[in-house]
């Protein structure tokens, strides 16, 4: 695997996966060896193909794979410096640990206040929860119009604002975050990206990103992984990748002569030697 960028050379990382592998159903092998590494304050973005294990790499970091009936059963996970392996998905979301699911997943039936304060049920200080809800409707001053409206009612750009808010009032150290663009109209997606980008650099917040939309993650994110079939097939810093001819082909959609490029088109996809593990 491609080292890391020089500033992060000596560093711990805050998160660390190494030779991963997680089994659903005591049969199915998803993650086959999965490998990577998450530096403080950097956005990391995971790319890949549906069905490439990049959600369940998430749910193995969150913990939240036993609800799936899903389970790691080789290679280890550390967070700071400390294996997380057997620790609950509770506590890992005490300790820093906090994931925004596909598909938003809000709660429905409470408002945007309700859902903004279910987030930061493990905190005691009401005077700093109740800072963080200003800080909060900064980020999004749309939810400030709605915050008694229920989570339901809102539009999807609406809910991802809020599931992403939500995460916020955790305080997370590190934010997973899954698929934010899915459904939502192109401007909304640049929109929340910009927002993303922002969360990142004003809180300090770490950020891994899952997206199938290379190029909005690759233009916020510092480092990028690759995945396919359950392992990683290529990282580089962002501006290496954007540069890379068989990323520009297959993830960014564009051909060595600059013309888009769909999957589709795409009739005898062979991996370069390099790609290989």
């Amino acid at each position: 695997m491609t080292e890391p960028a020089t500033d992060t050379k000596k560093k711990q990382p805050i998160l660390s996966l190494n030779n991963v592998e997680v089994i659903y159903d005591d049969v199915i092998l998803v993650l086959k060896g999965m490998s990577l590494d998450v530096y403080e304050g950097q956005i990391v973005a995971l790319l890949g193909a549906n069905g490439a294990g990049k959600s369940t790499t998430l749910k193995a970091i969150s913990g939240l794979l036993k609800g799936e009936e899903g389970e790691v059963t080789d290679g280890s996970i550390t967070y700071m410096g400390q294996p997380i392996d057997a620790v609950d998905p509770e506590k890992r979301v005490s300790m820093g640990i906090f994931q925004v699911m596909e598909g938003r997943r809000v709660f429905d039936d409470l408002n945007v206040d309700e859902n903004l304060y279910a987030g930061a049920h493990t905190r005691k200080s009401r005077s700093e929860v109740k800072r963080d809800m200003e800080m909060v409707f900064g980020y999004f001053p749309r939810l400030t119009e709605r915050r008694h409206t229920l989570a339901g009612y809102l539009s999807g750009g609406e809910q991802q604002m809020l599931a992403i808010g939500r995460a916020l009032m955790a305080r997370p150290r590190l934010m997973l975050l899954d698929e934010p663009s899915l459904g939502l109209a192109p401007l909304l997606v640049k929109e929340i990206f910009e927002i993303i980008n922002r969360i990142n650099k004003e809180e300090g917040t770490t950020i891994l990103l899952v997206e199938q939309n290379a190029r909005v993650a690759l233009s916020i994110a510092d480092y990028g992984y690759i995945m396919e079939n359950g392992k990683i097939v290529m990282d580089d810093p962002v501006d290496k990748l954007k540069e890379n001819e068989d990323v520009k082909e297959f993830y960014l959609g564009l051909s060595k002569v600059g013309d888009r490029k769909s999957y589709r088109d795409v009739k005898h996809y062979r991996r370069r030697k390099r790609w290989i593990s």
